[in-house]
């Protein structure tokens, strides 16, 4: 007997095997199962290129922008933007949409407010502030300009996205960056 080699025990018995290959398949399954319940809570990204998104409205159905387009000049469209906050923009004299949305909501309270046509302002109703047709500031007690966003049409889709750049109205860097 001192000559026989010793048999050394496998590295896994068969037990333990059929234990692996048992959890494998539940956890198969159960996975399988529970992607399409995450994925039915978790929406939809419908962003386009630098995050921009469908403007839409209080429904929340894409508004194409032939919609808008048919509107007269220097109408001022509410539409939900980014993050669903009201945006407003506007048909341009040329039948175009301006590139540039303002959003609507008062930088004192964040109240939202009207378009007043007449007077040619938005015109907040909570606490009196008033700004021009660009977003700045014409009566407070408002601290600061309206936010901006910018505005693109491709295929009768109005996409909107985060402003970035230079502020126009102030020269500086936006307050909202």
């Amino acid at each position: 007997m001192e000559n026989s080699f010793p048999l050394e025990s496998p590295s896994m018995s068969r037990r333990q095997l059929l234990n692996f290959m048992t959890g494998a398949v539940i956890a198969t399954t159960a996975s399988a199962a529970l992607y399409p319940v995450g994925k039915y809570f978790i929406p939809p990204a419908e962003s386009g290129e630098g995050g921009a998104i469908l403007a839409k409205d209080i429904l929340g159905n894409p508004i194409p922008a032939s919609q808008i387009l048919a509107e007269p000049a220097d109408t001022r469209a509410l539409v939900a933007g980014l993050a669903g906050e009201p945006t407003y923009l506007t048909v341009k004299p040329d039948g175009t949409l301006d590139s540039v949305g303002i959003v609507n909501n008062c930088t004192h309270l964040g109240c939202t407010f009207p378009w007043n046509a007449i007077d040619r302002q938005f015109q907040c109703p909570c606490h009196g502030s008033r700004y021009s047709s660009d977003g700045s500031v014409v009566r407070g007690p408002a601290p600061l300009p309206l936010k901006l966003v910018r505005v693109a049409v491709k295929d009768n889709s109005i996409w909107i996205s985060h402003w970035a750049e230079i502020d126009p109205r102030t020269g500086e860097t936006p307050w909202w960056v």
